[in-house]
């Protein structure tokens, strides 16, 4: 053994490294058994939500079939659910059925790429000046505050009562979530970063794309998805209004035509639609913010 390692100091200097070195080793399975209980807690939330979630869904099939049984209510209000289950199955067996859904899934489709276009490039335009921002931020809120139904007679003149008139109509009311939190997320970005972009010589659109566009890009997803919801609803609701084809015309006619089955196989279309979209949507966005 080296005779420096049997001085008083190496031992004294030893010690102290295998002290800390066991408080890190502490310190990092205390930090593991947090990361742990932490892990095991949030799966824990999401089950429960789950099961919340589904236990909901079963109470309301529940309720609606021993509504439908006793007759509770009449069944012009809630059909029986075997009546609306076989409204659906003559449904699914048309043309009819496919030509509406493709219908609306196009002009929902059509709206929502409106929106998101329109949404961001004026998002982006607005946050280029900051007296822009303060002066046509609150004129774009005012405006969402703004009923929209209202003008959908406007719409309607126009655009006809055809698919267009729903296009506009989705894509104006999709516009403003999509517009005002672009506006939020790109003018919350860190000036310095900008600094940054500019002495490392990035054009405007470098600066957009590498800079800009993922500092923002949280707050824009949020309202990219509430913008598309809102495009969905607008759709279906203006098709319900007034429209010659789609699914939300071939649910007012079979309520002017007093045929409850039908009607409720056509809702419980939209219902799953919409579930089907969210869950697709909910992916999107959880994959896009993984990365």
């Amino acid at each position: 053994m080296p005779a420096f390692m049997l001085q008083p100091r190496f031992s004294e200097l030893r010690n102290q490294c295998y002290a800390g070195l066991h408080d890190e080793i502490r310190e990092a399975l205390g930090e593991g058994r947090a990361r742990g209980r932490g892990r095991a807690m949030k799966e824990t939330s999401h089950l429960s939500a789950r099961a919340i979630q589904f236990a909901f869904l079963a109470g309301l099939i529940a309720a609606w079939f021993i509504i439908g049984r006793t007759g509770a209510i009449s069944p012009l209000f809630v059909p029986p659910m075997q009546a609306v289950w076989q409204a659906f199955i003559g449904l699914v067996q048309t043309s009819q059925f496919w030509a509406a859904v493709r219908t609306t899934l196009v002009t929902i489709s059509q709206a929502y790429g409106i929106a998101i276009a329109s949404g961001i490039l004026i998002g982006y335009l607005v946050t280029r000046s900051r007296f822009l921002t303060q002066v046509l931020e609150p004129i774009v809120s005012g405006l969402f505050a703004i009923p929209i139904t209202l003008f959908f007679p406007l719409f309607i003149l126009l655009f006809g009562i055809g698919p267009a008139s729903k296009i506009a109509y989705g894509a104006a009311y999709g516009f403003f979530p999509i517009a005002l939190n672009t506006i939020a997320g790109l003018s919350g970005v860190n000036s310095h970063y900008l600094n940054a972009a500019r002495s490392m010589g990035l054009s405007s659109f470098g600066t957009f794309r590498h800079v800009l566009f993922p500092a923002a890009f949280p707050v824009i997803l949020t309202g990219l998805r509430i913008g598309f919801f809102i495009c969905f609803a607008s759709v279906l609701g203006g098709e319900t209004i007034s429209s010659v084809s789609g699914v939300g015309r071939n649910i007012a006619l079979a309520a002017e035509l007093m045929e409850p089955a039908r009607m409720y196989a056509w809702i419980v279309v939209v219902i799953a639609t919409a579930l089907m979209l969210n869950t697709l949507v909910s992916m999107i966005e959880n994959r896009m913010r993984g990365h």
